[in-house]
């Protein structure tokens, strides 16, 4: 996979990058990959042992030489253009720390999705648009970290949280928001292809709802009350229900009630956590993204 995502930077329209790979720890098999590449734009940093996603991705952005830095994970890979659209944007922006994202083109067992659906509302808190949904599927407000193009010296001034092992990116997302001077815009288009494999094991998929609550709980003040029910809802109910732990049950509902403000969807959320299989629900937006493919035709 690290190969394809490579090839993919390496494909880019835009005439100057470079490519500075983190192995996370150990992985022979990696290494070897990616000697076998033979790029001069590629570097790569061999940690001895691993330091985790956030630090990993902040030794990326030291080592960077350039003013801007995208990342990629090694399971996604970017659009031949994408880079190209995405400096177009920033250069018209007009704030100093502008952070720019895309859509992208979520590969699932049951089907091809563009995610995010909508965009982010004229002032509306970073944390609503994440979190606070508007129906009961995915992506419909998203932001993923191989989406996006950012200055360095705004990685440098907001890093990710060292040490952080879930939520790295979301952590980011939020606290850049509350940046003076940063900006989130978006080109309209999917520019990633993102992997969506279910039984894969990576972070985002491993399920850790007490780690997410503690989480959530000591990061309240990045989020309304709005975006802080809607992150039980859409984030730790999804998390404990994979897990099968009803003992989760009690304890979120009483988390979002009195310590959030869930909307009408975010009830109806929580509650298709525990009577819809995730199989079903992945059914269901394949069939409703078939009829409006369908209508729109």
């Amino acid at each position: 996979m690290v190969r394809r995502a490579i090839d993919s930077v390496l494909r880019q329209t835009y005439g100057s990058v470079e490519i500075v790979v983190v192995i996370d720890g150990p992985d022979e098999a990696t290494r070897a990959a990616l000697r076998a590449v033979g790029d001069e734009r590629l570097r790569v940093l061999a940690l001895e042992q691993s330091v985790g996603g956030s630090d990993a991705r902040n030794l990326g952005v030291k080592h960077a030489r350039g003013e801007w830095v995208a990342f990629l994970d090694d399971d996604d890979e970017w659009m031949p253009d994408k880079i190209e659209k995405q400096m177009a944007l920033a250069e018209d922006a007009a704030v100093p720390y502008p952070v720019i994202a895309s859509q992208l083109i979520a590969k699932s067992p049951y089907g091809d999705f563009v995610w995010p659906r909508r965009f982010p509302r004229t002032a509306e808190p970073m944390s609503e648009y994440l979190f606070s949904r508007k129906t009961l599927f995915a992506g419909e407000g998203q932001i993923q970290t191989s989406m996006i193009v950012a200055r360095k010296s705004l990685m440098e001034l907001v890093p990710f949280t060292s040490g952080l092992k879930k939520h790295q990116d979301l952590d980011w997302y939020l606290r850049v928001a509350r940046t003076a001077g940063a900006k989130f815009y978006f080109v309209p288009e999917p520019l990633v292809n993102l992997y969506v494999e279910e039984n894969r094991d990576a972070i985002t998929n491993r399920s850790d709802w007490r780690f997410s609550l503690e989480y959530l709980r000591k990061n309240r003040e990045l989020m309304t009350p709005r975006g802080y029910a809607g992150f039980v809802s859409a984030i730790i109910c999804s998390e404990a229900a994979k897990q099968g732990d009803g003992s989760a049950v009690p304890v979120l509902l009483k988390e979002m009630l009195l310590s959030g403000r869930p909307t009408f969807m975010d009830v109806a959320l929580f509650a298709a956590r525990w009577v819809m299989r995730p199989s079903l629900r992945g059914k269901l937006r394949s069939l409703k993204h078939s009829i409006a493919v369908k209508h729109a035709a």
